[in-house]
Formats: C-alpha cells, structure tokens, sequence
C-alpha cells in the first residue's frame, strides 16, 4: 500500500445504463460529477440504482444478493453499462448475467468487459474505480455480529488494496476443501498439510493486509481536527494472527499458523469446521473523545463514528489510490440533524468525490441546492428534478 505524493484524481460515471436490473426494465442515466441525490417514496427503486453502482466493484454489490435475485423477475438475467471519466480518459465497463452459463460449483457467475474486452475477474474494475458505500443495514454494525465487521472490514482493503480479494477468494476455498476433509473424517495428512499450506499463506497475508488498513486509517483519523462533526474513532483488530503479524516475519507466523492447524484437526473436526484464522476476527471501534466502545455508544453516535470512519478512508483511499473513490450513501441524511447534515455535504465537496445519496424527500438535502444534481425517483423511471 503505497501512498501518492501527488493529489487524488477525480472519477465519475458519466452515464449508467440497466437493463433488466430488480424493478428497472431499461433505464439510461447521464450523470454530472459531484453529489447526486435520489429522491422518491419508499420502494421506488432509489436503493436499487446505489446496487447497481456497486456492481462495479468486485463481490455480490451492497446487498450480497444472489445474482438470480437481482436480475428482474422473468428474465435470465441482468446487464450494467457505465461510462466512467478518470484521469486516464473515459472508460466503458459492463458487467451482468445476461447470456451466462452457471458455474457447477459457485451458481451464475457474472461477467465483465473493460473497454469491449473481456476482464479475466472483478478486480480489474478496481484499475477504473474504487466505490465504498454505507447503507442502513450498517446501522448496527458495532452491536451485531463478528462476520459483519470484518465484510465491512475487508471492503475497506479492498478499495486500497486490488490483490485482498484474491487472497480472501483462495482462503476461502481452501478452508471449504480442508472443513470437507474434516466432515468427510479424511485422515490423509498429506492432503491436509498441502490444504493448510495454502491456508497458512493466504490467511498471514490478509492478516497483514488488514493490520496495516488499520495502521494507516487510524493515522488518518488522527489528523482530523478535534472539532471535526463526526467523531473520531480508535481502531483495533482482535485475532491471533492480526495480533502477531508486527512481531514475527511472515514466514514465520505462517509456520506458526500451519502448526496451530495441524494441532487443531481433531478438535475442529469435532467441531465440523476450522476454528483458528482471519475468519474468527473482529474489528474493534471506539468513540475516542468519549474512550467508550461504539457498542455502548447511542445509535446517534454509531451512525456518526461509521459516517467518520467511511470519510476517513475516503481520503485514505484518494492518497493511496491516487484516485478519490465514488461513495454511497443510502438514506444517509434521514438520522442526521441540520449542522451534521449540512457539515457531510461540505466534507463531500472538499473530497472531490462523487456520491450518490438517497432519501424520500428533498428538503433533507436543501443545503446542497446549486452544487448537486437531483434526480426523482417513481416506479421504475427516472427523471431530473429541476
């Protein structure tokens, strides 16, 4: 993770265009850089188009929907087209279901082109752009469960680092091929050690990985002024590996994790599935000023330390990217006073990035009036709203 000496750069879509995606048949969108705001009642579609924008990015987008789930009722599939202007010019990417064939072993896979040809996986869409979103099933983030944290976690690396999605693709399927061993009651040694060699590469780099996120948000998050409207955060990783990766080198703590599996095979085959590694971590937040765990925080200030932390690696993401990400942020002005409000919007500007946010009515997002451009949303269909 090297940081750029020079200013982020800008990106935006210019146009996103849906074809059989959830309620929308076919939309077509020019979009202007800077904030846009997505207005309508409840259930229009609003959320939907942030989904959208999100599948131009590695993983299963906002939601973690099923790819059958998200193409539109009655079709085989769904397809996304953006124009994105980047400092290397415009770019075209498309990505959807649309005429593929499933895959034995992970369902329907979606494809994607990069300027007419094919990518060989997602992360290439992370040489175009980077997207972070927040949404508000993120609103108990810090008071739910373990796994929650470290998919928000990860999405974090992910935007500053292209190869963590990889690492966490082969741990992944590794550890599924090691948990079958297991249930399967394969005593073959040699099968297991070659299985958690993998596992043992794979999970040390994604715990570094991890740390050194941590290591450089914080940082960040520290130089922020005391006064600043959102509170600043103390972070914390809690697992084995994240707690040894500063004081051993890599060879070693994977040989450390190597043994840690091999010792544990009875009891995890008890168990019936792997007990140790970056799957059992957990990111620690704290209200800083107040030096109390975001847990124990009101839901006021939870949504303020996550809407904090997502602007924190806004600018992190910009100074090591090189280029600002695009944020989404659904229904985010809804729980936010006047001031808090009005103070986010200015932070977006002062980023340079482009953001898209949702509400059920205008009036929430009066102080952007002049320097955003407002779209209505009603079943289905799009317009400006002017």
């Amino acid at each position: 993770m090297a940081s750029q000496s020079l200013a982020p750069a800008a990106v935006h879509l210019t146009r996103l265009t849906l074809s059989d995606f959830r309620n929308y048949s076919q939309l077509a969108l020019g979009l202007a850089p800077g904030a846009v705001v997505f207005t309508g009642e409840n259930g229009a579609g609003k959320t939907n188009l942030l989904e959208a924008i999100s599948f131009l990015s590695p993983g299963r987008g906002l939601r973690r929907a099923s790819y059958a789930d998200v193409a539109r009722a009655g079709t085989d599939g769904f397809a996304i087209h953006a124009a994105i202007d980047g400092p290397e010019g415009e770019s075209e990417v498309g990505t959807g279901t649309a005429g593929a064939s499933p895959n034995a072993d992970e369902g329907l896979l979606r494809r994607v082109r990069i300027n007419g040809a094919n990518a060989r996986n997602a992360d290439e869409l992370l040489d175009i752009l980077r997207v972070v979103w927040l949404t508000p099933s993120m609103d108990t983030l810090f008071t739910g469960p373990a796994g929650d944290r470290r998919r928000f976690l990860d999405r974090l690396v992910l935007a500053v680092d292209p190869s963590h999605g990889q690492r966490a693709i082969a741990f992944e399927k590794a550890m599924r091929s090691r948990n079958r061993l297991l249930a399967d009651d394969v005593r073959d040694r040699a099968f297991f050690e070659a299985i958690e060699t993998q596992m043992a590469e794979t999970g040390v780099a994604i715990a570094a990985a991890r740390v050194e996120l941590v290591r450089l948000l914080q940082a960040m998050i520290d130089r922020l002024p005391a006064d600043n409207p959102f509170p600043q955060s103390t972070i914390a990783l809690s697992g084995p590996l994240e707690e040894q990766v500063e004081g051993q080198a890599a060879v070693d703590l994977e040989e450390t994790y190597r043994a840690s599996l091999r010792d544990g095979r009875e009891r995890d085959r008890a168990a019936g599935r792997t007990l140790d590694g970056p799957h059992r971590s957990d990111l620690l937040v704290s209200h800083a000023p107040k030096r109390m765990p975001a847990a124990l925080c009101s839901t006021g200030e939870q949504k303020a330390l996550l809407i904090g932390l997502v602007l924190s690696h806004a600018r992190l993401t910009g100074e090591i990217a090189g280029t600002v990400p695009v944020l989404l942020l659904d229904e985010v002005a809804a729980h936010l006073d006047a001031g808090r409000r009005a103070a986010l919007f200015d932070i977006l500007d002062e980023l340079g990035c482009q953001s898209f946010m949702t509400g059920t009515e205008r009036e929430l997002f009066g102080s952007l009036e002049g320097r955003a451009q407002f779209l209505r949303v009603s079943d289905g269909e799009v317009r400006e709203d002017v």
